[in-house]
């Protein structure tokens, strides 16, 4: 079988290797669609925490179960998506149900090889039934589950004002989730056309410009005067971080989605007399897939709207460089396999 093997920061080899043989308690998935994510993209680029090379990257994945193993409830022949993120089912964070956070976790296309591949093996738990969705929207609910996840973490309510900073993949997806929970929300960004997306795609009614507009006054004229409960940041970017911590409302949210190396610096005392939280999302669990595939089959989703860019398998090497370039308007690219 071919696969795509990323030897370095900035290199990527499609190659031949053998076909791996399904052990016990695994199952075999023949990929067919591929999402590129910004993991991918960092992992590129050589700035993704937690990661070694060589590695075979890609985890929005689906396609065809041709070997079940045993897997209760699946049939050889159907369509497929996984939960990437292997969990080990002993450590604190699965006995109090949280796998997305395990302690030994082990992420498809970071810390174990991935889908950039004909052919995928993976623990049967980690099955998702197509139900009925294609390839594509298949291939996009890991990304938007991450964003329902982080929705969820919030405990977002109905009318309060939830600010997203970063308008890329997974913070259009916490748009998404977020305006299911009937929030209103106000979209923040430095790319134009992102934001332009924001409005015209998704129907966001706020949009800020951070390279342009003064964001506190913006967002105090927006809330009129209280700011949002709810800050969420999708960028991985420290500076966005950091600036992140004075557009709280007081008792407000924040919650970390991107993630970047270095260390956050905040004002304890503004943080504190605001009484508010911050607190971390990690990955998504088997229930924000299930509420995404529900989402998209009553039409509250609509993944078209995310793929910008397609690309066969054999040829992602020459093209997968252009995809960090934000002038060529990437905002999900699809391999198909």
């Amino acid at each position: 079988m071919h696969a795509i093997v990323c030897e370095e920061p900035g290199r990527l080899v499609f190659k031949e290797q053998a076909k791996p043989e399904v052990k016990e308690g695994y199952a075999q998935i023949r990929i067919r669609r591929i999402g590129v994510c910004g993991t991918d993209l960092h992992a590129f680029e050589g700035t993704q925490p937690y990661f070694t090379y060589p590695r075979i990257l890609g985890h929005e994945l689906s396609g065809e179960l041709v070997e079940p193993n045993g897997a209760p409830g699946f049939e050889k022949g159907e369509i497929v998506t996984i939960i990437p993120y292997f969990n080990c089912g002993v450590c604190i964070a699965c006995r109090w149900g949280k796998p997305n956070c395990c302690a030994q976790i082990n992420v498809c296309g970071v810390h174990v090889d991935g889908g950039m591949t004909e052919y995928l093996n993976v623990p049967i738990h980690s099955l998702v039934h197509g139900d009925g969705l294609s390839y594509d929207e298949l291939a996009l609910v890991e990304p938007l589950a991450i964003g329902a996840h982080s929705i969820r973490r919030a405990n977002v309510k109905s009318g309060e004002f939830v600010l997203v900073i970063g308008a890329g993949p997974i913070g259009l997806g916490i748009m998404e989730f977020a305006h299911i929970a009937g929030a209103k929300i106000i979209a923040m960004d430095l790319n134009t056309k992102r934001l332009e997306f924001c409005r015209d795609r998704l129907n966001i009614d706020h949009i800020i410009n951070v390279s342009t507009e003064d964001v506190p006054e913006r967002l105090a004229t927006i809330t009129k005067g209280d700011m949002p409960t709810v800050v969420i940041d999708a960028t991985g970017s420290l500076k966005a971080i950091n600036g992140g911590f004075q557009y709280m409302a007081h008792g407000a949210r924040y919650i970390l989605v991107g993630l970047q190396k270095g260390d956050i610096t905040l004002s304890h005392p503004e943080f504190h007399k605001r009484e508010a939280t911050l607190m971390s999302s990690r990955n998504a669990t088997r229930e924000d897939f299930e509420h995404v595939i529900a989402s998209m089959k009553k039409g509250l989703v609509q993944p078209s709207n995310y793929i910008t860019h397609r690309v066969q398998f054999d040829k992602v090497t020459n093209e997968f460089k252009s995809w960090l370039d934000p002038a060529n308007g990437v905002i999900k690219a699809m391999i198909e396999v």
